[in-house]
């Protein structure tokens, strides 16, 4: 979290999330997603005739898969737009453009995408546009790069037919997140409490259970939880994964152990690294102490703790840990 300001602002900060999605696609998809590597956009006939581009899965009319794919377009109708003045990062175009539902020839419905009309002022309702095609293809629907006016479109779509085309049948699609983030005041304090090495849940008025970190209010009771607690940095492991395989980030190396720890005092685990013993020593009810980095590294973070390490007290017994599974 940022710094604030002022003193007693509450701390805010821009916070992105963001991923690589791979999915699998199956077959209708698949013969969707070579057709555009090869320059061409396929549709579904459903059972009453219409023809739906992209095609759907499953048939609205009788939820079978499609019996048939046909090739519509390239070029369509601009049914209905809005233009996007300031592009965001990700987007199609990194300059103004318009989003279209474009109601490609020959199918019957309308699909999305960006339209590089050059100003807001040539965009209408009812224009001819064509697909401009991306260099590199095999992703899927970002094989079209945007549609542009049907007069202004070069053919370079469709590929030469020499040799065999793959068929594409995984597209991996980033994912990403971005927004600002200002912290509620239980959050406030638990994070000023992490920069000075402490940690500082809530408890309910009502049903006396303690949140770490604060909720603002308990789940359970519907109530605000506004009495701060400080708790100790020991606990109980409760359950506990052994993570084995790598992927892309990824900051300790494997194997190493995930698991949920039931700070002493808290009714709900966190969820942290188990560092300090060899992974299959790691068990259920093993007491842990929270490994602080140094002082001077502290920022408003959980990142403060760098990881949990058995403590060498006895196991807690099941019965004490085991309504907070």
């Amino acid at each position: 979290m940022s710094q604030p300001q002022a003193s007693g602002q509450a701390l805010r900060a821009p916070l992105d999330i963001a991923f690589d999605y791979t999915r699998s696609l199956g077959p209708t998809l698949s013969a969707f997603a070579s057709a555009l590597a090869e320059g061409r956009i396929l549709g579904a006939r459903s059972a009453d005739g219409r023809v739906y581009a992209p095609p759907f899965e499953y048939d609205p009319v009788t939820s079978m898969p499609p019996t048939e794919l046909v090739e519509v377009g390239p070029g369509g109708t601009v049914v209905t737009w809005s233009w996007m003045e300031g592009p965001l990062d990700g987007q199609p175009l990194d300059r103004p453009f318009g989003w279209a539902l474009i109601q490609l020839d020959g199918a019957d419905t309308a699909m999305l995408h960006a339209v590089d009309a050059g100003s807001a002022d040539r965009m209408r309702s009812g224009m001819r546009v064509a697909p401009r095609w991306s260099d590199h293809r095999g992703g899927g629907i970002t094989d079209i790069a945007c549609f542009e006016p049907e007069h202004a479109a070069a053919d370079s779509g469709r590929r030469s037919d020499d040799g065999e085309q793959a068929q594409v049948t995984i597209i991996t699609t980033p994912i990403k997140l971005s927004y600002e983030h200002t912290v509620s005041p239980g959050e406030n304090s638990f994070l000023r409490g992490l920069e000075s090495g402490r940690l500082i849940a809530q408890r309910c008025p009502a049903c006396g259970k303690v949140y770490l970190p604060p909720r603002g209010a308990c789940p359970t009771c519907g109530v605000p939880t506004e009495a701060e607690v400080e708790l100790p940095d020991t606990g109980i492991v409760t359950t506990f994964c052994v993570v084995n395989v790598p992927f892309v980030g990824q900051q300790v190396p494997v194997p190493y152990v995930a698991a949920s720890v039931l700070v002493d005092g808290a009714d709900i685990a966190i969820q942290h690294l188990i560092l300090g013993c060899e992974p299959d020593e790691v068990r259920m009810g093993m007491r842990v102490r929270a490994v602080w980095k140094p002082p001077e590294e502290w920022t408003t973070s959980m990142r403060n703790i760098d990881h949990f390490e058995p403590t060498g007290e006895p196991d807690a017994p099941y019965d004490s840990y085991a309504h907070h599974l």
